[in-house]
């Protein structure tokens, strides 16, 4: 479980095809002794499973596998050398919960369609997924590439949100432009609620 506080971005520094997967090595800047072989770590919202971890002369890195249903519903399969990666550590017991709950389960890819920067800030508009829209709330929250953020507005399948200077400077979202897909998770409060809905609808016999 996580919170969408992004903690460190990562950079690709291998990518690996095996059979149905894809194995990555991620360069970071946790300390590779903290990092755990079988622990959780959300990169770009998508949470995957430490496989190794060590360190380099240029500092920690971990690896992880992305196998055939995450690199079919997520931007995994996008990612080449250098791309930049949110990461975010497992959320413990006891920690702050910064943004609000996300399972590093995504939902779906959505697409940049418009961006506009005003006083250091950056307003994003995306297209959800078909099927997804219904899931998003003005004023809720969506997690995108592993950052939780408020939706501002919603039209049809698309939806905008608003990222300050500080979230500008410590994710990836600076390097973002019309066309990049980015990996989504709709709010596990309103998916519940929508299968909630479906079941009282539904006479059961």
């Amino acid at each position: 479980m996580f919170t969408g506080i992004v903690s460190d971005v990562g950079v690709v520094e291998g990518v690996e095809a095996r059979a149905n997967l894809r194995h990555l090595r991620i360069a970071c800047s946790y300390a590779a002794e903290s990092i755990a072989p079988g622990a959780s770590i959300a990169c770009a919202g998508i949470c995957l499973t430490v496989t190794a971890r060590g360190e380099s002369g240029k500092g920690s890195w971990f690896e992880v596998d992305a196998g055939a249903e995450t690199l079919a519903r997520t931007t995994a399969g996008q990612w080449t050398i250098d791309t930049r990666l949110n990461l975010e550590r497992a959320l413990r017991l006891g920690d702050e919960v910064g943004g609000h709950m996300v399972t590093g389960h995504v939902d779906g890819v959505a697409e940049i369609v418009a961006i506009e920067d005003f006083e250091g800030m950056r307003r994003i508009e995306f297209k959800a997924p078909h099927g997804l829209a219904r899931f998003i709330a003005e004023k809720g929250s969506v997690a995108l590439d592993g950052t939780s953020l408020t939706v501002n507005g919603i039209k049809g399948e698309k939806f905008s949100v608003l990222l300050i200077p500080h979230t500008l400077s410590v994710t990836t979202w600076g390097d973002a432009h019309v066309g990049c897909d980015v990996n989504l998770e709709v709010d596990m409060m309103a998916r519940y609620a929508a299968r909630l809905a479906e079941a009282g609808s539904t006479p059961w016999q």
